[in-house]
């Protein structure tokens, strides 16, 4: 009998162990620094927006959060070494829609599945791109743009894409005369009310705050309409307790004026604050409107 109750006792002792070896790490969740990998360099939208909410978000959750630029692959880079990490929410992406919605499409090869190796955490930032040329360009408004762009085409307009690794040295290139136009939308706003672009045109359904003057396109294209997001997701089997803190704390900084009229100052974004369910349910009508767009058009990277 004694025997037994010992064995009881002892498997008893053990569970317990383990719930209180188990239980605590999650609910004591965060106990070192946060790493946060931007998918951009330094100077763009995300990179903006990662430093506004870093300092509030580190107070929140009590441990220093570390924002780490690894550009490259239109995020591909960034995406794939927050998928490698461990699943313990100390290594988080601050990434874009297009690298989750487009990059699956357009990329030949991935080295990580967006919708599957990374899971979710909260939206952040919701902004809309603005379209500007260097000053020396002969148009003073989009109607004007328009018709330069037709005389210069001869037939309808034809725009030559060229590619950077984030707005910030794009709209750095249009202001240096490397391209005449960009479209961009948090890198372009200092250099526009700097009055080293002029801004001729907005991407949105409403025209900017911080730019009122400046025309949509949809204006003179109905219907027309682009905005950009931002997010930030973990790497997938992390547990459930430790994304449902980091979405509550990430919308309660979101939340707070100083943050919002930060995030607005820059020109172009303002927060965007959802729940998991509304950021997954985001993620998966993109994917499926851009797999569409990028069928039609025939676009494939290797």
């Amino acid at each position: 009998m004694e025997t037994k109750n010992f064995a009881h006792v002892w498997a008893a002792l053990i569970l317990a162990a383990g719930w209180c070896l188990a239980g605590p790490s999650h609910a004591q969740y965060p106990v070192k620094a946060i790493r946060m990998v931007v998918v951009i360099a330094p100077g763009g939208g995300p990179d903006v927006a990662a430093r506004v909410m870093q300092g509030p978000l580190s107070e929140a959750l009590g441990q220093p959060i570390v924002v780490e630029n690894r550009p490259g692959a239109n995020g591909n880079i960034a995406g794939e070494i927050v998928a490698r990490s461990a699943p313990d929410g100390y290594t988080l992406l601050f990434g874009h829609d297009s690298g989750m919605a487009i990059n699956p499409h357009v990329y030949s090869k991935m080295t990580y599945d967006p919708l599957k190796d990374v899971t979710p955490v909260a939206t952040t930032v919701i902004s809309q791109l603005i379209l500007s040329v260097h000053p020396s360009l002969p148009v003073a408004d989009f109607k004007e743009f328009l018709a330069f762009a037709r005389k210069k085409q001869r037939a309808g307009i034809d725009l030559a894409h060229v590619p950077y690794k984030s707005g910030s040295p794009a709209a750095a290139a249009a202001v240096g005369g490397e391209v005449p136009i960009v479209m961009s939308g948090t890198s372009s706003a200092p250099l526009v009310k700097a009055g080293k672009l002029r801004a001729i045109a907005v991407t949105g359904v409403r025209r900017l705050k911080l730019f009122p003057q400046v025309p949509t396109i949809g204006e003179f294209y109905p219907g027309y309409q682009v905005n950009n997001w931002l997010g930030i997701w973990a790497p997938a089997a992390t547990p459930e307790p430790v994304l449902a803190r980091l979405h509550a704390e990430i919308n309660r900084v979101l939340a707070l004026p100083e943050v919002g009229q930060r995030i607005s100052a820059v020109g172009g974004a303002e927060p965007w604050i959802t729940t998991r369910e509304e950021f997954a349910a985001a993620i998966r009508r993109d994917y499926e409107k851009y797999g569409k767009l990028v069928k039609d058009l025939g676009v494939r990277f290797e």
